[in-house]
């Protein structure tokens, strides 16, 4: 299979230099590999010949077997259409061409037998098919069962290039190919019962049955996933093994005295099984690398700060990154505040901090008196020197670039030991993947005395019930999030929605005073309307999505989301964590047109069953799809999918993980002639990636 990577599709019979440029650009199809690596993303049933007389309103694509009756010519210049009178002796039904009019006429013949494939429409009793497949009976006979639909594009169809071409450049490079080198062991294909690559290759391109299909489909699924699972394996053992870590054997004054006697509430006993977890990895000697998930409320910034606080009674310094000079800010006064009294040195560090304040920051970081840096991306320039860094906390670590993080660790000599953490719950089918280098603990409890956010989807006609009830929240003291959606593409139009929302609440309460945020602000300014809100001189906050991460208001009890059809589920699972951050109950209220597409009624439903992130992330991912798995975003280590699917192959994913495992318990550098063949394939496979697994 490898060996086909070097042969350039401009060679393949039928494609040559321009058509080859065309699919490199449109498809990414540059060699034979690539071509056969295209994978239909759909299949039509040609296993059947219908009768025109049987056929029925929107039936799928199908084959009819006769011969053309006549041809004529209709329309004038680009409006000229060729239309094909043809008959199976049960009926008749026209064929219509609008493109290649001269090649089509001078193909078919009348009185000569054909077999015509395609969907069939019925319009005031006459049946018609437009730009069908036709081919003469023998030809078609040839290619009974299923037919692979490739992806494609516009542009490949306004060019020729059908899903037929395809199939024939894949048959064609079968032809050329024969005997394709297998690239999994025999013994694996043997365990798992899989297909061979030779079988495998043309079975998922032209099955004869559904069966051998999915077969085919398996063998392929299982192979890409092993892979992938495998090359993180093999990185996250081999940091493993390779870096020492700081080893924090005591839990000592700062911790015990925290504990006894400033903890603000009872642990949940999700926080404390992490904190068991980290303790046991900080006392490893290994270099920590954990990823802590929770909702947002669950906690995960006071079991970042116990643990940081581990790190000082073990004589080092600690660290806490955030993405946003609010969140930073928020984590500072919150953090602060709790270790005041127990003597702990924190600081905050960002793009904002004044020179004075920095030359001090500066300073104590060196000579180690300070204990706790709080910061944004400012942590991490090269003039911040820590005396001795032993613990980094990254919060909302999606939004970090690895590189970004990769410059933390370079603050020591032993790297320190590293918690990312994440409010965005990822389904554990992904997490096996994209963070497959991470440890994974779960926060999965509320802390006592938090109610579940009530979520409703209301309609624009109901909007006047709504502000209703919004009113009788502000009676009460309580504050509101009104959410606008501030997208790219419209950016000039939903800017001027929001600005008329933002005069319409101002209107509809002017009892109350309205903050207004959104992204384009200066960061002064947008820092102020912020504070107002944060400290109750304003009732009403107006926003986009600026608010998803770092706004902690626990008086604010409910949300209003404007147009949350345009939302994703993820996106609007952060957007309710705003509220609910008190004791008091509060609500979620997803507006919406009446008139919305099934799917994202479905969508917006998932939002008003269940608070739980972890069902409306496995939702989002069936929805949406995993997105690019690749990139600074992620761990790195990941690579683009082909032909499985994260939504859907969880039991695949844990066969090839367990798999993958197996071997490198055996032979961890692959070094056993046995895997010879696995070590090729990952550096064929892998050639360009970096190695992110040894620094995130």
């Amino acid at each position: 299979m490898n060996r086909l990577r070097t042969l350039d599709i401009k060679y393949l019979k039928g494609v040559g230099p321009k058509r080859a440029e065309l699919l490199d650009k449109q498809l990414g199809i540059k060699s034979y590999y690539d071509l056969l690596c295209h994978f239909p993303n759909h299949y039509l049933d040609r296993s059947s010949i219908y009768k025109i007389r049987d056929l029925q309103g929107d039936m799928p694509s199908v084959q009819l077997k006769g011969r053309f009756i006549s041809f004529s010519l209709q329309g004038v210049g680009a409006k000229s259409r060729l239309v094909g009178l043809f008959t199976d002796g049960t009926g008749t039904i026209e064929v219509v061409w609008f493109q290649r009019i001269k090649y089509i006429k001078d193909a078919y013949l009348v009185g000569n037998e054909y077999v015509l494939f395609g969907k069939p429409t019925e319009f005031n009793r006459h049946w018609s098919m437009v730009h069908p497949e036709v081919d003469p009976v023998a030809a078609a006979e040839a290619m009974q069962g299923l037919r692979g639909v490739y992806p494609l594009t516009e542009t490949l169809r306004n060019r020729g290039v059908s899903s037929r071409t395809l199939f024939n450049y894949v048959m064609t490079a079968l032809s050329v190919a024969k005997q394709i080198s297998e690239t999994l062991p025999q013994d694996i294909i043997s365990r798992f019962n899989l297909m061979p690559l030779n079988e495998a290759i043309v079975a998922i391109h032209n099955p004869k049955n559904n069966e051998q299909l999915q077969r085919a489909r398996l063998r392929f699924k299982f192979e890409e996933l092993f892979y992938m699972q495998l090359n993180i394996l093999r990185y996250t053992r081999k940091r493993s093994a390779v870096i020492r870590g700081f080893k924090f054997p005591r839990i000592g004054h700062f911790f015990n005295t925290f504990y006894s006697q400033q903890l603000p509430f009872e642990l949940t006993g999700a926080q404390k099984r992490v904190i068991k977890e980290i303790r046991a990895d900080m006392g490893s000697g290994k270099q920590m690398n954990r990823l802590l998930q929770g909702d947002v409320g669950s906690g995960k910034t006071l079991v970042a700060l116990l643990c940081m606080l581990i790190a000082v009674d073990n004589n080092t310094q600690a660290c806490l990154m955030a993405p946003t000079e609010i969140l930073a800010t928020q984590h500072f006064e919150t953090i602060s505040k709790l270790v005041a009294p127990i003597g702990l040195n924190v600081k905050l560090l960002t793009g904002s901090t004044r020179k004075k304040q920095r030359d001090l920051i500066h300073q104590q970081l060196q000579d180690g008196s300070l204990h706790i840096l709080i910061g944004t991306h400012a942590v991490i320039e090269d003039n911040v020197q820590f005396q001795n860094l032993g613990f980094v906390v990254i919060d909302e670590q999606h939004r970090f670039g690895v590189a970004q993080r990769a410059r933390l660790w370079k603050k020591n000599i032993t790297p320190p030991h590293v918690l990312v953490m994440t409010a965005t719950p990822i389904p554990r089918t992904l997490a096996m993947t994209v963070y497959g280098d991470l440890d994974v603990s779960v926060i999965d409890e509320l802390p006592p005395g938090r109610k579940p956010v009530q979520t409703l989807l209301r309609y624009d006609e109901q909007r006047e019930q709504v502000y209703q009830a919004v009113g009788r929240q502000l009676k009460q003291g309580r504050q509101v999030y009104i959410v606008y959606p501030l997208i790219q593409e419209n950016e000039k139009l939903d800017l001027q929605s929001l600005e008329e929302g933002y005069e319409l609440i101002c209107d509809t309460f002017p009892s109350y005073r309205v903050a207004f945020v959104h992204g384009k602000m200066k960061p002064t300014e947008k820092d102020y309307q912020m504070s107002l809100f944060a400290s109750n001189q304003a009732q009403i906050l107006v926003a986009t999505t600026v608010i998803e991460v770092g706004v902690n208001v626990p008086n604010a009890t409910t949300m209003i989301i404007e147009n949350a059809e345009r939302f994703g589920l993820s996106q609007l699972h952060q957007l309710r964590g705003r509220v609910g951050r008190g004791a008091d109950q509060s609500y979620c209220i997803l507006m919406s047109k009446q008139k919305i597409a099934k799917e994202t009624r479905q969508r917006l439903e998932i939002m008003t069953s269940t608070t739980d992130g972890f069902i409306v992330a496995e939702a989002d991912l069936k929805m949406r799809g995993p997105g690019d798995l690749e990139g600074t975003m992620q761990s790195g280590i990941a690579f683009d999918l082909r032909i499985a699917n994260l939504a859907s192959d969880g039991q695949i994913i844990q066969m090839a993980r367990n798999m993958a495992s197996d071997i490198l318990d055996s032979d961890p550098n692959l070094e056993h002639p046995n895997n010879a063949l696995l070590q090729r394939q990952l550096n064929v496979l892998f050639a360009k990636s970096v190695n992110w697994g040894l620094i995130s």
